[in-house]
């Protein structure tokens, strides 16, 4: 019960979702759900009227899982589409039940290829038990039953029953401990396009995202952290909002301030009053000049972390008929999701309550316990719909334990909104990364050896230090290992770890967005420098890998969509790229156009995307849509930069995206060549950046070696 409301906040909430539906609600009600019918599955609840509810572990954040991971089921299940809603599972009850639905984390592309075969199989069980059921209630042989559209139909009779009819004998019978799942050939529902379930209610307004959470009683509570990483707090003067009325509480933490407060823009207010000293830990003097000498260093070190070399390069660049060498750069880049870090908690004793947009509900559960020093079956976690993820809301869940122990400090419900300035200042960015690149190319201009040094932040040195193996970070190598497309008889990939005081995090595509980048755009400077068609020149070099197929399967289906051989349009000069991440085949061709003012255009880019098998072709072009929206907002703008050991860039103003008269007509190839389970939301964004800065090559002659593309003079002279 709620002291300051005398309501009773799980009641309300429970009585609102049975209201409004799971989906509508953005929050689990498994309770509810429960006591409406008994489960066939862990996955899966059957309701008389024949409504199938299907349970979802990962997050939804705009990429599809709330339609892609129930077609799954469905599939298998036999059931009427029409009749399926979705519903999220609580972290803590996963918790209770010996994670039953398995891990919520949801980031790497990796909710439809870590989750298809035990969805699928949920469905097979479901159907089987089902099945089972009906054939009891008849007498018959199970055999002589089959399940579709959510009837099931006895042949040798033609007597039939739904599933809402047996639902309640099938869920007490024994689940088949092996299932037998259809051959894609038998597939009914997987591989249409599908119109996504959660479509309407957005464009309706009627979700919840953890921003909207509305709990009686509740408080609110604005943040300011340190601006300087890894500095501390030193002192609050707090006589400037003596007489503010509203005001709850000033919270000190280590390197943070909080005011609580009656409303968010109350509590804004106040904390912007606060005198506030820093200490800032000895970083306060920490530059973007500084930081490029840094990692400018880490490119000429003697030692470097190897990630993977082939033949012997002293050989392969002896006799070299030419030889060409290059460095390039990325910057730090935020998340800058729609919605920015919030999180709803209410404490009361040795228990939590939380309700937060999350990419990872069990590490935001455990976050929670870890901050309180209780047991993580003492936290409630409520996954909230996500206004944007990208990888901020996964590995970091910063915003959790902040949030925490400011509502440790009060009796009543907090939710913790961070101001825009606040999320862009104190994200986990994409690191600052360096290549140094040396090839050497024989006579026909074919590249005998290629050395690549990168240097730059680790992640895993960040987040998960044991996850580096003798000091190397193959991670930040990815897309320069055994993923590079390329046969190189004489090759070297090294890294040399040089982590600043900036705290970096997974970002969408990770490291393949600053690696392939650096790849694509030197081959084609080798390329160039052979006097070879750059097509032409990727089609010989692809030949021996292992996965040669599915790359030139790729590369000649964006080439051809985009008319490769053909003229391009007046003034419009094309690039390409090609890539493997997490599984996915991916090439782009970018169409791009300088004006004489330097204005880069992007008109239309064509990914060609190969993720082996594809559950909804609708929800794989969006996605490849977003991807491109992404990659080129990075790519012509993204820069988050460092003055006085702080971030520079505070709002949209100065961290600014792609707008839509910018946006290009984006054409999606599905090319998906069986046999493997791949994602499709990160995958694209890698190849955006190089496609473009080759076609701007090819327009202008200049080539473009560090992003984002705003610090670049593109003036014809």
């Amino acid at each position: 019960m709620n002291a300051a409301s005398g309501i009773d906040r799980r009641a309300f909430l429970v009585k609102v979702a049975a209201a409004s539906g799971a989906l509508t609600l953005g929050f689990d009600v498994t309770q509810a759900a429960a006591g409406r019918a008994p489960e066939i599955t862990a996955w899966i609840v059957i309701q008389p009227d024949d409504t199938v509810i299907i349970r979802v572990a990962r997050s939804e954040m705009g990429q599809g899982t709330l339609t892609a991971l129930p077609m799954l089921v469905a599939e298998e299940l036999e059931c009427d589409w029409s009749k399926v809603t979705v519903e999220f599972p609580r972290p803590d009850e996963n918790l209770r039940r010996n994670r039953i639905w398995g891990d919520f984390s949801t980031g790497g592309s990796r909710s439809i290829r870590n989750s298809q075969e035990p969805l699928r199989k949920a469905g097979a069980t479901a159907r089987d038990m089902l099945i089972a059921a009906a054939a009891a209630r008849w007498g018959v042989a199970a055999n002589e039953c089959r399940a579709r559209n959510s009837v099931i139909t006895h042949g040798p009779s033609g007597r039939t029953l739904t599933f809402g009819k047996v639902a309640t004998a099938a869920a007490k019978i024994a689940p088949p401990t092996e299932v037998t799942l259809k051959d894609p050939a038998q597939w009914r529902l997987l591989g249409t396009p599908v119109r996504r379930l959660d479509v309407t209610d957005k464009v309706m307004g009627k979700p919840i995202y953890g921003i909207d959470v509305n709990l009686p009683g509740m408080l609110h509570a604005a943040l300011m952290q340190c601006p300087v990483f890894k500095g501390t707090l030193k002192s609050v003067d707090e006589s400037g909002i003596a007489a503010m009325r509203g005001v709850q509480k000033v919270v000190k933490l280590k390197d943070a301030v909080a005011v609580v407060a009656e409303t968010w823009w109350l509590a804004k207010k106040a904390l912007d009053a606060l005198r506030i000293e820093w200490d800032d830990g000895g970083n306060g003097t920490t530059s973007g000049d500084s930081i490029r000498d840094f990692l400018l260093g880490g490119l000429a070190a003697g030692e470097a972390g190897i990630g993977r070399t082939d033949g012997n390069l002293a050989e392969g660049f002896a006799n070299a008929a030419q030889r060409i060498e290059a460095d390039y750069s990325v910057p730090f880049l935020a998340h800058a999701t729609m919605e920015p870090q919030n999180c709803t908690v209410h404490v009361t004793g040795n228990t939590a309550e939380i309700w937060v947009p999350t990419q990872n509900g069990e590490a935001a559960m455990a976050s929670a316990a870890h901050t309180l020093g209780i047991s993580s079956q003492n936290v409630r976690v409520h996954k909230t719909m996500l206004g944007g993820g990208f990888g901020r809301r996964g590995a970091t869940q910063d915003f959790v334990p902040l949030a925490v122990l400011i509502a440790k400090e009060v009796d009543r419900p907090v939710k913790v909104v961070w101001s825009r300035e606040e999320d862009i200042r104190h994200d986990y960015y994409r690191p600052v990364a360096m290549a140094r690149m040396s090839a050497a190319l024989d006579a026909a201009g074919m590249p005998r050896a290629w050395h690549v040094r990168m240097t730059g932040n680790s992640i895993w040195s960040t987040l998960m230090p044991t996850a580096l193996r003798g000091g190397v970070d193959r991670q930040f190598q990815e897309g320069f290992l055994a993923d590079m497309p390329y046969d190189i008889p004489h090759y070297l990939a090294d890294y040399a770890i040089r982590n600043t005081h900036v705290p970096v995090g997974f970002w969408r595509c990770v490291n393949h967005t600053q690696n392939c980048f650096f790849r694509e755009s030197f081959i084609d400077e080798m390329a160039h420098a052979a006097g070879v068609d750059p097509l032409e020149y990727r089609r010989r070099l692809i030949g021996r890998h292992r996965h040669a197929k599915k790359f030139l399967a790729v590369l000649n289906a964006a080439a051809d969509r985009a008319g490769w051989n053909t003229p391009a349009a007046p003034q419009t000069y094309r690039g390409l790229a090609v890539n493997e991440a997490y599984g996915t085949f991916v090439a782009a061709v970018a169409e791009a156009s300088v004006g004489a003012d330097g204005t880069v255009r992007t008109p239309r880019i064509v990914v060609a995307l190969d993720p082996g098998t594809i559950v909804n072709p609708l929800t794989a072009e969006m996605q490849s849509e977003s991807a491109v929206v992404f990659g080129l907002t990075a790519a012509l703008y993204g820069e988050i930069t460092i003055k006085d050991g702080r971030v520079e860039q505070s709002n949209f103003d100065n961290y600014r995206m792609l707008r839509l008269a910018e946006m290009p007509k984006v054409e999606t190839v599905l090319a998906p060549s069986g046999g493997f389970w791949a994602g499709c939301g990160e995958p694209p964004v890698a190849v955006v950046a190089p496609a473009l800065c080759n076609a701007i090559f090819a327009a202008t002659g200049k080539r473009i070696r560090s992003l984002p593309l705003k610090n670049h003079d593109l003036r014809k002279v």
